[in-house]
């Protein structure tokens, strides 16, 4: 049974990201934990916290959050029932990114869902903090499901990678479950300089790949090109990629697809849901 985490601050953008995930497991036992936190500085404004002390406040923040997690409870149960699946909530308050990692031990999370605002092509648009934070601070899978985007069974997952680490079982191992759960094709994707060669190590980790996917449709493109941001939109569109993969050890790689320089001003480019693996 899988366990998958998804924060929620009750918009319809993070309410897609549970569509989402319901659709794509809907053949796999899971569990869902459904969780949000009120962040602190919600208890440090307004004319409430000049009246209350902060116990009391944060009592307010959870009662309040229990509600509205039991009316998405509601909206759930509306959709085709799944005996597969169950859900639990819970509520919580303080720092985002200390709950979300002590979920992720506590509950054995297999997976993170986090709704994302998306964007058109390679049009930089803000991925939003905390899902940018959850990315690259907490160490396990994380699926960011744009905005909007409705849920299709994955036919075609683009895993760009430069070949330069060494890629390990359990990196991989839900990569594998989500092509074999959608009979998905994998694509592999190098992007290269104009009369590069592959080293040895490079050779050895693709060859790696193609016994580890040997029960899976795969192949193997390579793009040559000085710029990512073109290279990955070029992808998407030419191979009709549904989903995009990328392993969160090639952080380098993987900031130069999707960030800034700064977590802070992080981008996000990928308007199709975009899955970042942890060890």
């Amino acid at each position: 049974m899988k366990n998958i985490l998804i924060p929620t601050d009750f918009s319809e953008n993070s309410w897609n990201a549970i569509a989402y995930g319901l659709s794509l497991f809907k053949k796999t036992k899971c569990t869902f934990h459904l969780t949000h936190v009120s962040p602190v500085l919600a208890a440090s404004a307004g004319e409430m916290a000049m009246v209350l002390p902060p116990e009391i406040m944060e009592e307010n923040l959870l009662k309040e959050s229990l509600k509205k997690l039991d009316t998405l409870l509601e909206r759930i149960e509306k959709l085709p029932f799944n005996t597969k699946h169950e859900f639990h909530t819970s509520a919580n308050y303080g720092f985002f990114i200390d709950h979300i990692k002590n979920d992720v031990a506590t509950k054995k999370i297999d997976l993170i869902i986090m709704g994302t605002k998306g964007a058109s092509g390679i049009k930089k648009v803000a991925l939003g903090s905390n899902t940018g934070h959850v990315i690259t601070k907490v160490k396990c899978a994380v699926l960011a499901v744009p905005e909007e985007t409705s849920y299709h069974k994955p036919q075609r997952i683009g895993f760009p990678t430069d070949y330069i680490i060494d890629y390990d079982l359990n990196i991989l191992a839900l990569l594998k479950d989500v092509s074999l759960l959608t009979n998905a094709e994998l694509n592999f994707l190098h992007i290269e300089s104009k009369h590069e060669t592959m080293s040895a190590l490079q050779l050895k980790n693709k060859e790696f790949l193609a016994h580890y996917f040997k029960k899976i449709t795969h192949n193997f493109s390579n793009l040559e090109s000085h710029n990512l941001d073109t290279a990955i939109d070029r992808f998407i569109r030419t191979e009709k990629v549904d989903m995009l993969v990328m392993v969160a050890k090639n952080l380098n790689f993987l900031e130069r697809i999707l960030f800034r320089p700064t977590v802070e001003d992080i981008s996000y480019h990928i308007s199709i849901p975009f899955l970042v693996l942890h060890e």
